[in-house]
């Protein structure tokens, strides 16, 4: 299967598979081509740069069995004193006070909206370069995800064209720091403070992740988080929402055990209407052990992903996510950069992943353009949202939906995963090489 048709969780599935722990320091984890066949792409019979498995994902360390297996004799699988720790810890790593724990990054999500008071009829600004949750999230609570086009130099939400999205129905801005690579959060905050609007922070993939110095999901009324089994930090999956404001937490908390009060988690006290959405202590358990070696693994994906970087500026055609002025930590869950064909003698994207491929460096292409997706059409016109919504206003809202920015980028964009990250510098030259040796051939590349 070539990595244009995989999709992003079935891909790295695929490209995690391997032992249960890695080096983060030490030889390299790839073998390299003999330097005499160097110049031949692998997808014209060269001998490829690499051979070998990808770093495993996830790192099982020493201990994480036993931590596991203390809640499982405990017999106590509910939300109980595990997850309580694991809350009381994330909120300290991330500088904020306050943490609840879900079992997912959508429904961390989905609870922050809940909590903000985003209801039918009203609109949230989102980016159209995410994941599908975060629109999600905003039709269940049945209002309208408006978008707003990409800056694709950063593959961000671009801030400066927020204000002309707000109308008299704006509720809540969504901003996603994309791939771990943080949102203007200056110029998010700033048109949020002017309006009187909250803002929900969607860091699903941005752990440890930094706005001048702060996490990201401190810096708006809340933040949510993803662990998923991809995740820089991950259980198979959960979430947590993050905040400084203890009335927006008394809320998320409600909401995501059945309406129940904080302060009487354990009563049939009933404070609001909500679900339940709650981690358990398997969950919890696993995520206090990531959580040992999360920084450590951060470093090392961000030494590597700058040593890329710098070899990748210097290639035509390749340009590197760039990030803001403000951002002063890249969590890198997905390292992504934008290809020009032209400077590869016309050569398709398709055809320059498949070329990557054949080199044992795995990749994809991201997102497709989110404000175009044929469920939304089905969702908006169903007759829940058309209770809610004037035909005109939904036959408006599609006219109104176009992303340019957006478009070009989904033509454009080449990722790389996390784990490719957690190896040595070596691996990185062997990327950098990889492309050299494909654009130097690219002519030949394309014909074959």
């Amino acid at each position: 299967m070539s990595a244009k048709d995989m999709t992003r969780r079935r891909f790295l599935r695929t490209t995690a598979a391997g032992t249960t722990g890695i080096s983060l320091a030490g030889p390299t984890i790839f073998a390299a081509a003999a330097a005499s066949e160097s110049a031949k792409p692998a997808i014209l019979g060269g001998k490829p740069l690499r051979t070998g498995k990808s770093p495993s994902w996830p790192v099982i360390g020493e201990g994480d069995d036993e931590a596991w297996t203390n809640v499982f004799h405990a017999r106590k699988w509910f939300n109980d004193t595990v997850v309580q720790e694991f809350e009381a810890k994330y909120a300290a790593l991330t500088g904020t006070k306050f943490c609840v724990a879900t079992n997912g990054g959508t429904t961390a999500l989905q609870t922050s909206l809940v909590a903000v008071g985003v209801g039918p009829g009203d609109e949230v600004l989102v980016p159209p370069y995410t994941f599908v949750a975060t629109v999600n999230v905003v039709l269940l609570q049945f209002a309208i995800p408006v978008f707003v086009d990409t800056d694709r130099q950063t593959f961000q939400i671009d801030a400066k064209k927020l204000e002309e999205k707000i109308t008299d129905r704006t509720r809540c801005i969504l901003p996603v720091h994309l791939g771990g690579n943080p949102a203007d959060m200056d110029t998010i905050l700033a048109v949020a403070k002017k309006r009187n609007l909250p803002v929900v922070e969607d860091a699903c993939q941005a752990h440890l992740a930094e706005w001048r110095g702060k996490k990201v999901g401190s810096l708006g009324d809340t933040g949510g988080f993803s662990f998923q089994v991809t995740k820089n930090l991950c259980s198979g999956e959960g979430g947590a929402i993050i905040s400084n404001n203890e009335q927006l937490i008394d809320r998320c908390f409600s909401f995501h055990t059945n309406g129940r009060e904080r302060s009487k988690a354990g009563s049939f006290s009933y404070q609001h209407s909500g679900t339940n959405v709650r981690m358990t202590e398997f969950q919890a358990a696993l995520l206090l052990r990531g959580m040992t070696r999360v920084e450590k693994q951060s470093q090392t994906r961000s030494e590597n992903a700058a040593h890329l970087t710098a070899q990748l500026e210097k290639i035509p055609g390749i340009s590197p996510a760039k990030m803001y002025d403000g951002a002063t930590r890249n969590a890198y869950h997905l390292y992504m950069f934008r290809y020009d064909k032209d400077q590869f003698a016309g050569l398709t994207r398709d055809k320059f992943m498949r070329a990557l491929s054949a080199e044992g460096i795995s990749c994809m292409k991201g997102y497709s353009p989110l404000n175009k997706e044929p469920f939304l059409k089905d969702t908006l016109y169903s007759r829940g949202y058309l209770n809610v919504f004037p035909r005109d206003y939904v036959d408006k809202y599609f006219k109104n939906s176009e992303c340019p920015e957006n478009d070009r980028l989904c033509e454009e964009a080449v990722w790389f995963t996390q784990t490719m990250f957690l190896g040595t510098k070596s691996d990185m030259d062997q990327i950098a090489e990889a492309i050299r040796r494909i654009q130097a051939n690219a002519a030949a590349v394309a014909k074959a």
